[in-house]
């Protein structure tokens, strides 16, 4: 297994160790279980990603509203 080292601002680094503490999991892992869920899903176009990202903002925002 490698190491990488990244940087992300402070308050993402906050909301990873809020969602870990809550899961009862280490950051690391959490990260590892999004990197894992990213690498299997299928891949789509740019386009197609973008529709699938502004659809869910459109469902969010009806629910909001």
């Amino acid at each position: 297994m490698n190491t990488i080292t990244i940087n992300i601002p402070d308050e993402h680094l906050l909301k990873l160790q809020q969602k870990a503490t809550r899961l009862g999991i280490s950051v690391e892992e959490l990260v590892l279980m999004s990197v894992e869920e990213l690498l299997n899903q299928p891949e789509t176009s740019f386009s197609e990603a973008m529709e699938y990202v502004l659809n869910k903002n459109v469902e969010l925002y009806k629910r909001l509203a």
